[in-house]
């Protein structure tokens, strides 16, 4: 599983940045908010992160280990 991009409707003006600025034409709008029309079609290429003069738009991150590597729980 592949994370997307989240988008805060709360945050969101309809400004239609990332829309127009997608290269993939995987973002659109529905009732005045941006949402993600084409999942399958974004490449996670951050620019409508970067645009969104809301910070509505969050891109998480998934950390993958390399085969063989455990993770140590610290406690302060």
């Amino acid at each position: 599983m592949n994370p997307l991009p989240t988008i805060d409707q709360a945050l969101c003006t309809g400004c239609r940045r990332c829309v127009e600025i997608c290269p993939t034409r995987a973002l659109d709008q529905k009732a005045g908010k941006a949402f993600m029309r084409f999942p399958d079609l974004c490449t996670y290429c951050t620019v409508c992160e970067d645009i969104c003069p809301t910070n509505a738009i969050a891109l998480p991150f998934l950390i993958v280990l390399a085969p063989g590597l455990q993770t140590t729980k610290t406690t302060h």
